[in-house]
C-alpha cells in the first residue's frame, strides 16, 4: 500500500471499534437468530469440536450479523509548532444507533473528500466494514468514506497499518500489541485486552474502561502507522484522551 499521496496527515481519522455480542448468554437469542449463527459457524464447529452455543460468546461480537459495536475509539492529528499533537476521544454507549450516528455526523462534517482517509489496524477486514454493515442494519445512510461500493482500489480513502507490515504478504495476521511491541513504539498500558471487552461490558458493566481502552488502540495505531511511514512518532506529551 503506497501513502506517499497521503500528504496531509490532519486529514486522517484513525480509530478503532469494540465489539460484543448483541446478547450476553446464548439463550438470549430467538430460535431463528441461533439456527442462522449454528450455520454460519459450521465449519468452526466442525474444526474445534465445540457447539454453537459454546461458540457464541467467543464468536458472536467477532461477526457483524450478530454482534453490535459499543465504541467507536477515533484520534486526529493537528501541527503545532512544527511538531504533531494527538487529540483522542470516543464514541459509546448502549445504543448503538446512537453511537453510529455521531459517528457518521463527524464523517459528514470533517471527513468528506476526496483526500480525507481512515486508518485503523485491520480496518479493511474489520473496522470499516463493521461500521458499514451495522450502519446498513440501522438503515443510517453511508457517509462518503463508507460508501465505497463501484469505486475502484485507488479510489477507496482506507489506510491499514496491517496491510503496510505485510509488504504484500497476506497469510497472516499481526496484533497491533505484537508490532508496537518489536518496532519498540512506547504505548499506553491498560489492564485488559480484547479478549475481555464482552465480559467487562456484560459482568461489569464498565462501558467507560472499555472506552479508554479502545482509545489507547487508537494512540498505537496512530504511532504504528508513524513508525510505518518513516515519520516521528507524537510525544507522550503531546497526546490528549479526552
Amino acid at each position: 500500500m503506497r501513502t506517499d499521496h497521503v500528504r496531509d496527515l490532519s486529514k486522517v481519522l484513525f480509530l478503532d471499534i469494540e465489539t460484543v455480542p448483541q446478547h450476553q448468554n446464548w439463550q438470549e437469542l430467538d430460535p431463528r437468530t441461533a439456527q442462522l449463527f449454528a450455520e454460519k459457524t459450521r465449519y468452526e464447529q466442525e474444526r474445534t469440536q465445540r457447539t454453537a452455543e459454546a461458540l457464541w460468546s467467543e464468536r458472536g461480537g467477532i461477526l457483524a450479523e450478530f454482534g453490535k459495536i459499543i465504541c467507536i475509539g477515533v484520534g486526529s492529528l493537528h501541527r503545532h509548532e512544527e511538531a504533531w499533537s494527538l487529540r483522542v476521544t470516543s464514541f459509546h454507549g448502549h445504543e448503538e444507533r446512537d453511537l453510529l450516528e455521531r459517528f457518521v455526523d463527524l464523517l459528514d462534517r470533517h471527513y468528506h473528500s476526496e483526500d480525507h482517509w481512515l486508518c485503523g489496524h485491520n480496518g479493511k477486514e474489520f473496522d470499516f466494514p463493521w461500521i458499514a454493515r451495522r450502519c446498513v442494519v440501522h438503515g443510517i445512510r453511508l457517509p462518503k468514506l463508507l460508501d465505497i461500493a463501484g469505486l475502484k482500489p485507488w479510489e477507496v480513502g482506507h489506510l491499514d497499518t496491517m496491510n503496510l507490515w505485510s509488504f504484500g504478504d497476506r497469510k497472516a495476521y499481526t496484533s497491533l500489541a505484537l508490532l508496537t511491541h518489536i518496532l519498540g513504539i512506547p504505548t499506553p498500558k491498560d489492564d485488559i485486552t480484547g479478549a475481555d471487552v464482552a465480559r467487562v461490558y456484560y459482568e461489569d458493566g464498565d462501558l467507560e474502561r472499555i472506552a479508554t481502552y479502545c482509545k489507547k488502540d487508537v494512540v498505537a495505531t496512530t504511532q504504528l502507522f508513524l513508525r510505518l511511514t518513516g515519520r516521528p512518532l507524537v510525544k507522550e506529551d503531546r497526546i490528549t484522551l479526552v
